[in-house]
Order: C-alpha cells, then structure tokens, then sequence
C-alpha cells in the first residue's frame, strides 16, 4: 500500500477497550466517582453485544454494587434461580448428584439466568447516561506507546483489500490517545496477549488454561419450560481423559440456553467439540426439552481456564487488564461475569485516584496488588485446584477431589497447596498415528446441525474483501506438523468451518474461510505450533448475537 496518511488523533482521560462487563463496569464507576473525567469504550462488534457469548447465570454481587437501585428498575435480568441440579452422565443415563454433596459455593440459588448480551446493552445506557462516549463497530487493532508507556490505542484502516491495497471509500483509524487505558477484551484478547508478552506480565505464573464454549439459544414448547431451572451436567459425550460439560438453563419467555464446554487440553486430534456438543443434545435427559422447539441462535467462545494462579500481571505504564482478559474466571462455577465488573470497579477505582492526584501513564500498582485480597482473589482461591485436578487424574476423579478440596478451602485450608497446570493447551495435542478417526452422526436438521447452517444463524458477517484476519506464519509448517503429523485438526477444533484442508492436485491446501469466524480465538489457543494468530477484521465484522 502507498504511504498512509497519518491518523486523526483524540484525547481522552480513559480509553476502555471492549463493551463487555468488565470495560462497561469502569467506564460506569469512573463516571460515578467523578463525572468530569472523559472516558471512551471502543467495541469491535457492530453494536454493544454482538460479540457477547456467556452461558449465562450471573452473581448479582457486582451488579449490588455498582447499580444498588438495579432491583427496581426495568432490566433484562428477570429469572432468578429456582431449581439447581447437577448430573453425571452415562450414555443412556442421568445421575443426579445430591445438592448437599456440592460445596456452598457452588450453589445457584440467589443468582439469576440471563442473556449476558442484553445485559450489556443495558449497562451501555447506564454509561451514556452518565456521560460515556460507545464507539461501536471500531476494532483497537493497535496499541500505541510513548516510550515505554501505553498510550491509547488506534482502530483498525476501514477499505482495505485482500490484496492489501485501499480501496475506494478507504479511512485511515483513529487515534485514541489517553492517560490510562484499560484493556477489557475478553479472553485471547489480541492487544492484550501483545501486552502480556512485551512487559513479560505472565512472568512466574502459570501458563493461561482455556476452554471453547459452544452455546444455542431454543424456543422450548410451553410444556417443556422450567422457568429457572439450572441444569449443569458433565461425563458423557466426553471420555474420561477429555475434560468438559454442559448446561441447560430456562429462562425469560420459553427460552433455554443449552451449551457445552470443552476444555482445550485435549489431546486427540480427531475430537470436534462442535460434534461432541450436537451428541450431547441427543442423551435421553436433554433432548425431550428440545422437541417441538426452535432454535434461535448459535455461537461459540473461548474460556479463559487457568485460575488463580494463570492471573498475570495485571498493570504496566499507562494501562491494566481487566475481567477475561485478566482471567477472572471461576471455572467449576461456571461463572465470570461478576469477577469481570468487580475487576472493572476496581481498576476504575485506582485509575480515578491517580487522576486526581495528577498522575498520568504510570503503573496502577495498586489495583495489581489488591485483587487478590479482595472479593475475586477470594473467589478464585477456593477453587484454584479444581481445574489441575480434572486435567491429571481424569473427569471423574477429578470431579470428586476437586469438590473435596473446595469442601476444605471453605474451611480455609488445603491439603493440596496450589497445584500447577503445566503445559499450555497447543502442546497437548498428540499425533494423529496415536488415535483413530472419529465417526461422527450426520444432523438430523432438527436436534442436531452442521456448522454452516449454525454460522448462518450466528448473523456473521464479514466485508469478504479485507485481509485475511487469522494469520499463517509459516505455510509449509502448517502442512507438515498441523496436517501431516495431526491429521488436520484445526478444521475440527473451529466451531465455525473456517479451516479445511483441500486436495488441489493432489496437494494438500490449507483454505481459510474467513468470512466464517465467530472470534472464538480456539485457532490462536490450540494449534500444535502456535502457527496461527487471530487479529481484528474491519470493524463491525463478526457475529452479531442476539439474545446470547
């Protein structure tokens, strides 16, 4: 491309990455604590919630806090918690485990069922009431620096070719320049994995643990809603060795929410979650809720896994990480909303302090070093072993020793100390000579899907002559470890028909579809050799999720 022209430049007291719950909380508590201070939020998706993916039943502990009055008004967080169950599942059965086995902690009731979309779409009025500027549709697609300081962050060039040349109508980003900016991208978020390897955040830490969750969203005949139910499960359609689970949750008007979770440190390459999770649509405890119904939505999402002890560093000059781009997640809960506007509140909170006092790209020190000491270092301590536990000695094992060592946290020691993860989820894969394919049931169309009539639902879409946006270090390694040594499993690990490999002259040929992508961010967490990297299309582009 010929030289660009240099951007437009704005200033703001803070830039906020992300509308989701963690950058909406600061933007809102910024303006509560001081009304004068200009902050921005700038969101990839083409409007606030497009990109939102959660299961979701949330802990109204953050919500208490930030908005106390929420109770009153008219929101989109209308189905508390009736029912709370928990099953192990065989191929043809459902065990139902006591509630009195499972630690206080993991109980629901007081919680509510919701679609983590709307409700961020609420909480950005709340922030342009309060004076927040949204810019939706724009992706930071740079991080800018002055010296070693984070000084803003720059939207992506609108009318770029896949040739990579300016096409009509082309737009150079904008600048947003800033005194502190917060990174609330959720997990894998592009900037912020930039952030953690330039400051070395991750330092001493253990390595990041991630999950796909794939979630749909069903009308359900009147006579198979259970208004408030909470049904989680986990065991079949996954094998012992393979770490996951699933969820069935009524909500609103004859709406379930039906997901499944895979953890990403599988090791066959012939797995597909998206085809695991159709399977467990057709156990005998699931599908009798879906007959009769319609399917509304579908999407998929990375997870961020690791706990307590994979929380990097949270601050560097000028900046911080928030909520999944932190790792806020409370795994065995299932649950990391509340943790992601607590960690919102509180990076507000000292970023509000420093402005008072002047301060301008330092390091937020202070909200690095209390999180731990507060109420999300207190969530996630109880449960950090829990995750290393499932992914040593197997699911079922792991189930009953990670809900024995909570039982103990609660009384506030643990026989286990801190345990460790070990290995990042790309080295996990083994190769394909190890296992056989896996045979998986067509669709039938009515329980069950393929992925493309399930992307099409997602409402994605992508201006299709842009750049590429999942980007191929090296071509000829892709072909000779990814498909020669593991079968290829980077088109079954996409929940989205992005990748396949195709005979062209009988050659292998490595096809991106990218017009497909969910952002799920699985490609950038589990390809054998870290080959691929995921990074913002035109702003806008993407799913556009309704009701998720």
């Amino acid at each position: 491309m010929a030289e660009l022209p240099a951007r437009e430049a704005m200033e703001f007291d803070v830039v906020i990455v992300g509308a989701g719950p963690a950058g909406l909380a600061a933007a809102i508590r910024l303006k509560q604590i001081s009304p004068e201070i200009n902050v921005v939020v700038v969101e990839k998706g083409s409007e606030v919630g497009a990109h939102i993916l959660s299961g979701a039943v949330i802990d109204p502990i953050a919500l208490d806090r930030l908005l106390p009055d929420w109770r009153s008004e008219d929101t989109p967080i209308k189905t508390a918690v009736t029912d709370d169950r928990f099953y192990w599942l065989s191929g043809s059965r459902g065990l139902r485990l006591p509630n009195f086995m499972m630690p206080p902690l993991m109980s629901n009731h007081g919680n509510y069922i919701v679609s983590l979309g709307n409700v961020c779409r609420w909480l950005a009025t709340k922030a342009e009431a309060l004076g927040v500027e949204i810019y939706p549709g724009f992706a930071a697609a740079e991080v800018l620096f002055e010296g070693d300081a984070v000084a803003g962050v720059a939207t992506g060039d609108m009318g770029v070719g896949k040739n990579g040349e300016a096409k009509d109508g082309f737009t150079r980003g904008m600048e947003l320049r800033a005194k502190y900016t917060l990174f609330a991208e959720g997990a894998r978020g592009s900037l912020s994995k930039q952030l953690i390897a330039r400051f070395g955040l991750a330092a001493g830490r253990e390595p990041q643990k991630f999950g796909i969750g794939l979630k749909e969203i069903w009308q359900v005949a009147p006579d198979k809603h259970r208004p408030g139910l909470v049904q989680h499960s986990f065991g079949w359609p996954l094998d012992n060795s393979t770490g996951g689970g699933s969820f069935l949750y009524h909500f609103d008007d004859n709406l379930v929410s039906v997901g499944f979770v895979m953890h990403l440190n599988y090791a066959n390459p012939y797995l597909s979650p998206f085809d695991e999770f159709q399977r467990f649509k057709t156990h005998p405890l699931v599908r009798d809720t879906f007959a009769g119904g319609k399917r509304l939505s579908y999407g998929a999402r990375a997870i961020s896994e690791g706990g307590y002890q994979s929380v990097p560093k949270l601050t560097f000059a000028g900046g911080a990480l928030l909520g999944c781009s932190a790792g806020f997640v409370n795994v065995p809960r299932i649950k990391g909303s509340h943790n992601a506007m607590l960690s919102g509140m509180l990076a507000a909170e000292h970023a509000a302090e420093a402005l008072a006092e002047g301060r301008s790209r330092d390091e937020l020190t202070g909200y690095d070093a209390s999180w731990s000491d507060g109420d999300i270092g207190a969530d996630l301590w109880k449960v950090r072993n829990a995750k290393p536990l499932w992914s040593k000695i197997g699911t079922f094992a792991g189930i009953a020793a990670g809900g024995f060592d909570m039982w103990t946290n609660t009384l506030g020691f643990s026989l286990l100390g801190t345990l460790r993860h070990g290995r990042p989820d790309s080295d996990t894969l083994k190769p394909a000579a190890n296992f056989s394919p896996i045979a998986y049931p067509k669709p039938d169309g009515k329980l069950t899907f393929d992925k493309l009539s399930s992307v099409f639902i997602s409402n994605t879409n992508h201006e299709e002559d842009q750049p590429v946006h999942l980007k191929v270090a090296d071509m000829s390694l892709q072909k000779n470890s990814e498909h020669d040594i593991y079968a290829g499993p980077s088109q079954r690990y996409c929940p989205a028909g992005v990748y396949e490999w195709v005979e062209e002259g009988g050659v292998p040929k490595f096809v991106i579809n990218a017009q497909n992508c969910v952002h799920c961010k699985t490609c950038d967490i589990k390809d054998p050799n870290r080959n691929i990297t995921w990074v913002p299309p035109e702003g806008g582009g993407g799913p556009n999720y309704s009701n998720m």
